[in-house]
């Protein structure tokens, strides 16, 4: 029971219900059945304090509440916000959201595919449209009081983050910054820098999660803990988990049975037999597959569940496995519901176009209450998916990483089958982060009492590595920031050279270049101190002892050298002297393990000296097979033989002679220490050093003895004090060089691109020409090329459908490059108009080489990519969706994706043309501009056309 409150402790908590009630968070709260989250709480209030905030939160655990109170005090104070997401999937999902909260007629949507009511008070936009309505000097800035960015970490992404920092550095003052980020190691960094650019910045973290995640690992039937201890669950105490015994006991085992390659030389009976006994002790220890998975999970009540599958085929694979199988999820009633709303969603479709789509198979899996999500599948599709998952007629979805990437679609179970994904070069372990990421979907807030995170046991896995993989908690975010050719004529046209430097400055990429600096300044000031003391101790009272130290470097320097090149001239002679060895050759062999008397059985040199001999590079030079007099067949290598051998005598190798007999190899070893034995070792003479002979020695020796220093009884203790001063400098000085490369590093490439601009044309210092005019309202990774195309005029003339041929040139990037075949193009003009773009970027690729400008650094313009020209000029051209996708061998996820991004160019490049009254050469007005805007129409049909909103 409660003590009873005073009248002044009633009144005091009476006084501050009311000043809590008076603000905007109050009737905000009770739009929600939930409370809010002590997280959630502090980060409104800051922001009804007139700050920006920055709130750092596990997936799922409710951040972008924080975002729409930001909405609520636009709409409160009359204001606008801007809700910004980086995919169009996000901001199709939150308009949805916002505009059932807050009715369609006060939330607008601006994507490249979407315009709805973008000049509603409320607009949810990709963050690409929100950086170029801040280049433009759009009007709908005005009045605006809040930007969300959400999914704000997406700024360390290596394509596209840089427009998250283009955003937050151009935004006006006024305007109140809340960044949305995942759980990330550095938030305290990365709210500095907000402090720094947008002024005060509260940073919010919260690392608990809201509702617990438990680790497994399932193997065969059964699912294992992956802790022994788990109170930790999601991070929130600090209870100390140690990884099950049990899986520890099972990778032992098999480790301990694993098949042993040395038993090659059983027979194949007995290793067959040694494989099935391993397989039978295994047992338990198999990896399930896909079904049994989903029906174990079934079974224990852990769907619905998200299964990552880094791969589209394995996405579809899992699907057609578990159909196979004969798995239900749904009951009748579930299939009859899951039929009609996917007939609703895909019934602007064309019949025609459903049996390419594979629609059929797709609606099956559905019915059954599975799935699977990836980019290469129609945004119609996916956004299907989705949306059954949510209302539970979805219980197993395959998807790929995308799935994580802020979608709201929560589960209570996450499986991962494997813990290695293609990065786009290489198969490499994923991340910490990206575990964090991907398990984050687990556990469903207001459903779930907790959520589950399996991992497939796969053969060799290491128990310890993965649960030191589930407990990091290290997600540091990275800036990725470069400027771009575009960025630098919109910066210039609206701040001039100078402005635009400083403000390059700002960005949060320089921002971490220089923190970084700050440590190793410290240590260059501390290595300073101790070279006053080091020369102090050198210090020298008959003369300079710095300058005779550097003598004394300069001699020993010398002598190596000569040294070197002494050992580098034996060796090429020892190679040469292996080279004329012929079998039957008797040899001594000078050092090593086996030094002493050897018969050569081959030399060891193939035919032509072009390739290895049997899978030994000749790179290694000559590697003689010998039997030694203690009867070893060796193969030797080049370090056996420090100096030139010659044979000391020969003699004949029996025909019937087997090197693996160990009788042969003793009666051979006989005959050579009976034929050889005698023989004494002639010791080779290296002859004269090269330094006895050396005029740079001997004037260094003279120097050395004529200084005054030379006859000091100190000598030797100044000598040890001059070279703990010389090691000293020299690790400063490359200290320095590490600083010098990292300050001013975001500047210095502006200053590049602003050099390759001016001989362009471009830029002329503060001024932006008619051409960088044009160049400003092109965005995208080939601004710079599209750009010249329309300078040089290679595209007027074309038609829509070989207009949109040359500019999916500047779009398109294959997911696996194939230089052995030529992609198709189409004939006639448009196949000259792509030949001459891919030589006005040979001749920009050259310029970018002599400006330092390197595409590795994320700067520059890679090569035009020819390889979805006939696909898109196809399409336009009104062929069927059958035939197109047919001929690209592409799916239709990503056909559609390739398109609109097409499209997207097509309306920047309309936007830049010349107008068709403004003649570009004698033949009359620029088609481009038109034939830009026929292109979008002929491209906008069919899939292409197909959106979930508006």
């Amino acid at each position: 029971m409660t003590e009873e409150l005073s009248p002044a402790e009633r009144y005091a908590a009476a006084r501050i219900r009311a000043a809590e009630e008076a603000t905007a968070l109050a009737p905000f709260r009770e739009m929600y059945e939930f409370d809010l989250d002590p997280y959630q709480i502090e980060a409104c209030k800051a922001l009804e304090a007139g700050k920006g905030v920055l709130v750092a939160a596990p997936t799922g655990s409710g951040k972008t509440i924080v975002g729409e109170f930001a909405v609520h005090l636009a709409l409160r104070q009359g204001r606008k916000c801007f809700y910004t997401t980086p995919i169009k999937a996000l901001s199709n999902q939150k308009y949805a959201d916002l505009a059932r909260r807050y009715g369609a007629d006060k939330v607008g949507l601006l994507t490249g595919d979407n315009s709805v009511n973008s000049e509603a008070p409320v607009v949810v936009m990709t963050t690409e449209v929100l950086r170029n309505m801040l280049y433009a000097g759009s009007q709908s800035l005005t009045g605006l009081g809040y930007v969300v960015m959400d999914e704000v970490h997406y700024l360390s992404d290596r394509f596209r983050g840089a427009v998250w920092e283009e955003v937050i550095i151009h935004l006006p003052e006024s305007v109140t910054l809340v960044s949305l980020s995942a759980t990330v190691s550095n938030a305290e960094e990365f709210g500095d820098w907000l402090d720094t650019v947008r002024g005060d910045t509260e940073v919010i973290v919260s690392e608990e999660r809201p509702v617990p995640l438990w680790q497994h690992v399932m193997a065969g039937r059964r699912i294992y803990d992956l802790f022994e201890e788990e109170s930790d669950h999601g991070g929130r105490g600090s209870a100390r988990r140690e990884v099950n015994p049990d899986l520890l006991r099972m990778a032992r085992e098999e480790n301990t049975s694993r098949y042993n390659p040395k038993d090659r030389r059983r027979g194949k009976m007995v290793r067959e037999a040694d494989r099935e006994r391993e397989r039978r002790s295994r047992g338990r220890i198999w990896t399930p597959s896909r079904p049994e998975v989903i029906a174990r999970l079934d079974g224990d009540g852990l769907l619905p569940a998200i299964n990552f599958i880094f791969s589209r085929a394995g996405c579809e694979a899992a699907v057609q496995q578990c159909l196979y199988a004969g798995l239900r999820l749904n009951d009748d009633a579930a299939r009859v519901k899951v039929r009609e709303i996917v007939e609703e969603r895909t019934a602007a479709i064309p019949a025609e176009d459903l049996h390419v789509l594979g629609y059929y198979e797709w609606l099956e899996g559905l019915e059954r209450g599975i799935a699977a999500h990836h980019a290469g599948m129609l945004p119609t599709f996916k956004e299907v998916v989705e949306e059954l998952f949510v209302r539970g007629l979805v219980k197993a979805v395959f998807a790929t990483e995308t799935l994580a990437l802020g979608i709201n679609m929560p589960a209570r179970t996450v499986i991962l089958e494997k813990l290695v994904k293609w990065n786009g070069e290489q198969h490499a372990d994923i991340t910490p982060g990206e575990y964090t990421q991907l398990t984050g979907r687990a556990g469903r807030r207001g459903i779930d009492v907790e959520g589950h995170a399996v991992v497939l046991w796969q053969r060799g896995m290491d128990p310890a590595a993965l649960a030191g993989l589930a407990g990091t908690r290290t997600y540091p975010l990275r800036s990725s920031f470069r400027p771009s050719y575009n960025m630098a004529v919109n910066l210039v046209q609206q701040f001039g050279r100078h402005r635009s430097r400083e403000l390059l400055e700002t960005s949060f990429a320089q921002f971490q270049a220089d923190r970084s600096v700050v440590g190793i300044s410290r240590q260059v000031q501390r290595n300073e101190e101790g070279l006053e003391g080091y020369r102090e101790g050198m210090t020298c009272h008959l003369g300079d002892f710095e300058e005779y130290a550097r003598l004394r470097r300069d001699l020993k320097d010398r002598e190596t050298d000569l040294a070197k090149q002494g050992a580098a001239q034996r060796r090429v002679q020892a190679a040469g002297s292996l080279e004329k060895l012929k079998p039957g050759d008797i040899i001594h062999v000078p050092t090593g393990k086996f030094a002493g008397l050897a018969l050569v059985l081959e030399p060891g040199v193939p035919p032509g000296r072009s390739n290895g001999h049997r899978g030994h590079e000749y790179t290694e030079g000559p590697r003689p097979l010998v039997l030694t007099a203690e009867r070893q067949v060796k193969r030797l290598a080049a370090i056996d033989f420090p100096v030139p051998v010659e044979p000391i005598e020969r003699m004949r190798i029996p025909k019937t002679f087997n090197a693996k007999s160990p009788h042969s190899r003793r009666d051979l070893a006989s005959q050579l220490r009976v034929k050889a034995g005698h023989i004494p070792v002639e010791r080779h003479s290296r002859g004269r050093a090269a330094a006895a002979d050396d005029r740079e020695i001997a004037r260094l020796r003279t120097e050395l003895r004529a200084h005054a220093c030379h006859g000091c009884d100190e000598r030797e203790d100044h000598a040890r004090w001059a070279e703990r001063y010389h090691r000293l400098q020299r690790d400063t000085r490359q200290l320095e060089r590490r600083i010098e490369g990292r300050t001013n590093t975001i500047a210095r490439t502006f200053d590049r691109i602003h050099a390759l601009l001016t001989d362009l044309d471009y830029l002329r210092e503060d001024e932006v020409t008619p051409h960088g005019r044009r160049l400003a309202r092109l965005y995208g990774e080939l601004d710079l090329l599209a750009s010249e195309c329309l300078r040089a005029g290679i595209w007027e003339g074309l038609s829509p459908a070989e207009l949109a041929a040359c500019v999916s040139a500047l779009v398109f990037e294959a997911r696996q490059s194939d230089d052995a075949v030529a992609p198709k193009v189409p004939g006639g003009a448009a196949k000259a108009a792509l030949g001459e773009m891919v030589r006005i970027w040979g001749r920009l690729d050259a310029l970018e080489e002599e400006h330092g400008i390197n595409q590795t650094e994320g700067v520059g313009q890679r090569e035009p990519d020819l390889g979805f020209a006939w696909a898109v000029y196809q399409w336009a051209s009104d062929k069927g969706l059958d035939e197109v996708l047919r001929e690209a061998e592409m799916p239709a996820g990503d056909f559609v994706r390739w398109c609109k991004q097409v499209i997207d160019v097509l309306g920047q490049v309309a936007a830049a043309a010349p107008s068709s009254t403004a003649p570009p050469s004698s033949q009359g007005g620029s088609t481009v501009a038109r034939n830009a805007r026929k292109a979008v129409d002929a491209l906008l049909r069919g899939v292409v056309a197909y959106s979930s909103v508006g």
